[in-house]
């Protein structure tokens, strides 16, 4: 027992209180064996030599510990950056609409992965990206920071979603051309692009392969806004002979959008049933975009046990009732946050 002391104390404690511990754990075999009067005896000498000895051990895995956990708070520090950096969260009013984002990584201890979201107003309007990258790894985090950087320029440069859209394939095929056989680069991508008009009531989606948003109005009611046609993915271009199409739905006062990657709706429980977002939400009302993203997040969490699979995006946008500046033309133009 006293030579285990030392030892259980190393990945807890500071230095000073494994060599206090150590200390004591000494002392108080000396003492037992003074007072047995065996001190001189084999069996108590090497009693005490394996207590200092474990102890110095133990101070030792100290160290070792602390200079892991000082690494582990660095490269945390440095994850943390780096999402800041990438995707970084837009105020929670933007424009008179009210947004709150979400990420969830699977992977224990990650920040970022192969999903993305921004948002940014733009002279055509509020315009949006919701996407998730074919694979993991710094690859998809690669696929990320190219996507983001693309759309911003393109976004307050391009009149329609349309050729916001060819801008990123060009990017992708770009990327990937330089890339080749050097590192890894995902240039797949599934997303939903979106545009809220200033001083319009509608919605503009173009949508990539992604699944679709959906439309929560003020008293409960839900729809998903399914494209009206299939679409490649991003970095698929070259593949499809088909033009893209926009569509367009209503947005009301009150009503808000939800955009998500497939990391929601294919969350599993312990018997595989994926995790069905429109039959959970239907009929229910949220006060603000954060509560629906906090009820959703705690929701998948309990439904996989914590265990998800894969990455999950969330982008909620919210028109006030009041509708705040956007419904009159009051949005603002040339801010750009993500």
């Amino acid at each position: 027992m006293f030579t285990a002391a030392p030892l259980l104390t190393a990945p807890v404690y500071t230095a000073r209180g494994v060599a206090l511990t150590g200390a004591f754990a000494t002392l108080a075999v000396f003492l037992l064996r003074v007072q047995d009067s065996d001190l001189d005896e084999v069996e108590g000498t090497t009693e005490a030599i394996t207590v200092v000895t474990v102890s110095l051990l133990a101070l030792l895995m100290n160290r070792v510990v602390r200079r892991s956990g000082d690494q582990l708070a660095s490269a945390r520090e440095i994850a943390e950056a780096a999402q800041r950096a990438v995707l970084p969260e837009p105020p929670d009013r933007f424009a008179g609409l009210q947004i709150a984002v979400r990420y969830e990584a699977a992977q224990a201890g990650a920040f970022i992965g192969g999903d993305l979201y921004t948002v940014q107003d733009t002279p055509y309007g509020i315009r949006m990206i919701v996407g998730d990258v074919r694979g993991k790894g710094m690859g998809a985090v690669s696929t990320v920071a190219v996507l983001i950087g693309t759309f911003r320029e393109a976004a307050e440069q391009e009149v329609t979603l349309e050729a916001v859209a060819r801008r990123l394939d060009h990017a992708l095929a770009r990327e990937a051309g330089l890339r080749r056989g050097t590192e890894d680069f995902e240039a797949f991508t599934t997303a939903v692009l979106a545009e809220v008009v200033h001083g319009g009531r509608t919605v503009r989606l173009l949508n990539r392969g992604h699944p679709g948003p959906l439309l929560l109005d003020a008293e409960g009611g839900l729809r998903v806004l399914s494209a009206s046609r299939a679409a490649l993915p991003l970095g698929l271009a070259e593949l499809s002979t088909e033009p893209d199409r926009t569509d367009e739905a209503e947005f009301p006062l009150g009503a808000t959008l939800l955009f998500h990657t497939d990391g929601l709706s294919e969350a599993r429980d312990a018997q595989g049933v994926f995790y069905d977002p429109v039959a959970r939400l239907r009929g229910r009302v949220f006060p603000a975009p954060s509560a629906l993203l906090t009820l959703l997040v705690e929701e998948v969490r309990a439904y996989t046990g914590g265990g998800a699979r894969d990455d999950m995006a969330l982008l909620a946008v919210r028109r006030p009732a009041a509708d705040n500046g956007v419904a009159d033309g009051q949005g603002g133009t040339g801010a750009s946050e993500g």
